[in-house]
């Protein structure tokens, strides 16, 4: 099996909508934080491995601890995972810390000061420019 085959492609959505489920259901670990999201799985086309990498909402000592709670339990990981999807081999799994929606909303925080920034420079200079102060006002025909 290709790594990229579609088959492939259903086992690791497969896979990946499986552990998102166990580890927010199942797994009973108080170090997980509540806003862990898996964000993707890659599974070699052997069955072999599994690499899932894992998102924490929250600050890095959470991200850390989560990670931690979760390379603790992955031995029920992987024994839920065997019993929820029928694999001929259940890969052995490795949490890794993706980190790329915390990246978004980080950026997504500064486009915002910055178009806040220009918005209220912008409402600075339209206050000088209008009608009353001898400017000329467009007109829209027909209203």
């Amino acid at each position: 099996m290709r790594k990229n085959s579609i088959k492939n492609i259903r086992i690791n959505s497969e896979v990946q909508r499986e552990l998102s489920s166990i580890i927010r259901t199942e797994v009973k670990d108080p170090r997980i934080h509540p806003m862990t999201s898996v964000v993707a799985v890659e599974v070699a086309p052997d069955l072999k491995y599994c690499k899932a990498y894992i998102s924490v909402l929250g600050d890095e000592a959470a991200a850390k601890e989560t990670l931690e709670g979760l390379r603790n339990a992955v031995g029920y990981i992987r024994s839920a995972l065997a019993r929820s999807v029928n694999l001929r081999n259940t890969p052995e799994i490795t949490f890794i810390l993706d980190q790329s929606i915390e990246y978004g909303v980080h950026m997504t925080r500064l486009i915002d000061d910055v178009v806040g920034a220009g918005t209220s420079e912008e409402a600075g200079e339209g206050e000088s420019g209008g009608p009353e102060d001898g400017g000329e006002e467009d007109e829209i025909p027909g209203a």
